[in-house]
């Protein structure tokens, strides 16, 4: 098994900039709760125009085959979903004016 701290093609860098992915995988005992927490700041500091569905797929490609029961893993396939099955959720905009 490779060191996932370092990669030659700066994969790593473009898909978790700040390092947090990595590091939550290698917290013991964190919780579902912070690893939300983790993912939100992630998305927060990726790149604008990056193509996250395709980002979270490696990732978990990445980190979860060796961390199989690991709650980042969730985390990140719910990200994936809900990247893949948008819902309005409305707002100003859907309200019709009188």
């Amino acid at each position: 098994m490779g060191d996932t701290t370092k990669d030659t093609s700066g994969k790593n860098a473009a898909n978790d900039p700040k390092g947090l992915i990595r590091e939550a995988y290698r917290i013991d005992g964190i919780t579902s709760s912070q690893c939300r927490s983790i993912f939100l700041d992630w998305a927060l500091s990726l790149p604008e125009g990056q193509n996250t569905g395709a980002v979270l797929s490696e990732l978990l490609e990445q980190y979860g085959v060796d961390a199989p029961d690991h709650p980042m893993n969730d985390v990140l396939r719910q990200g994936l979903t809900k990247m893949t099955n948008p819902r309005r959720r409305g707002g100003w905009r859907t309200r019709t004016r009188s």
